[in-house]
């Protein structure tokens, strides 16, 4: 794998997990097999610095990294239709809403390297494929339009610059196609008020403290939000999705596979880096307060835990509300 010079440069810590809903150039993305890095530590056999290692520790150790009941339960391919509608309305609020959040961490960037790593996921999310550097603008194009921007072909390395901007590549998009097959409307996804106050916590929370105008405390919420995409999630979802097509009657269309097939492609290609780039902006200075940074990062996978509690307890049945969400 050679790391794309977006999602590689520690200067912005750019993160993995949200870089996730952006897709890029047109290549066969690998298949991971499912469940194969559940609960991994990223980076875990190096040695590391004793500031890398009291990070890795503190967010290997969080409950939404070690265990996720959620998707332990979505795998088994059990859901309902229902059931699998409402994971597909909360992930496309957490879609759409991340947004504003990638838009706020551009503004607060503390430098112009930092809001144009900010700016490659922010075209990226709203359709601008990446190109690599070898492809010319025009083959890109062509075979951009030959393929339909599917995210089942879509590569995870270029830039934004010379790249092809269409409707069809925005990563909300992929979203709407799955939401169609299930008769679910535009207008019935990622908006604000079709959110969960769970999911709505986990956005605002990202645009508060992965956006921060404060390095460390940004720092320190990317790095928990690359550890939590790292953890296998996706495996998880996508072991579910296809035990669920496989229940399918004949002729019932089934749940379209590549948004989720293209994160856990990209996570997988990023995990063995996460550590780089922590040592890097530790090197590089960029942490100046450790206790901002851990407190960040805790908070942040705070954030996410709620957000997966939000699904389990919906998809039980149960009444939920912040003060019976609070994370471990």
């Amino acid at each position: 794998f050679v790391p794309s010079p977006v999602a590689r440069s520690s200067k912005g810590m750019v993160s993995a997990a949200l870089l996730a809903f952006a897709p890029c150039a047109l290549l066969p993305a690998p298949r991971v097999s499912p469940g194969a890095v559940r609960g991994r530590a990223v980076g875990a056999s190096a040695v590391h610095s004793p500031l890398a290692a009291k990070a890795l520790d503190h967010v290997s150790s969080h409950p939404v990294v070690e265990h996720n009941p959620y998707c332990d339960w979505f795998s088994k391919g059990e859901a309902t239709e229902e059931q699998v509608k409402d994971l597909v309305v909360q992930f496309s609020v957490f879609s759409n809403l991340f947004l504003l959040a990638q838009l706020n961490k551009v503004i607060n960037s503390p430098t112009l390297e930092g809001a144009r790593e900010g700016k490659e996921i922010l075209a990226n999310e709203i359709g601008v494929v990446f190109k690599p550097q070898e492809k010319k603008t025009a083959e890109l194009a062509r075979e951009a339009a030959e393929k339909g921007f599917d995210p089942n072909v879509v590569s995870v390395t270029g830039s934004v610059e010379g790249g092809v901007f269409s409707h069809r590549a925005a990563h909300f998009e992929w979203l709407c196609d799955v939401g169609k097959d299930m008769g679910l409307t535009f207008d019935e996804l990622g908006k604000r008020r079709h959110g969960s106050e769970a999911t709505l916590h986990f956005c605002d929370a990202l645009y508060r403290i992965y956006g921060s105008e404060d390095l460390s405390t940004a720092l320190g919420a990317s790095f928990a939000i690359e550890h939590w995409a790292n953890a296998g999630f996706w495996d998880e979802l996508i072991e579910g999705f296809e035990k669920l097509n496989g229940k399918r009657p004949s002729g019932a269309k089934k749940f379209r596979m590549g948004f989720w097939r293209f994160h856990q492609a990209l996570e997988a290609q990023h995990a063995a880096h996460t550590m780089d780039e922590l040592e890097e902006a530790i090197e590089d200075g960029l942490i100046s307060d450790e206790v901002r940074f851990r407190q960040a990062a805790h908070e942040m996978l705070d954030a996410c835990s709620i957000f997966w509690e939000g699904l389990e307890a919906s998809r039980q049945g149960r009444p939920y509300s912040m003060t019976t969400l609070k994370a471990r």
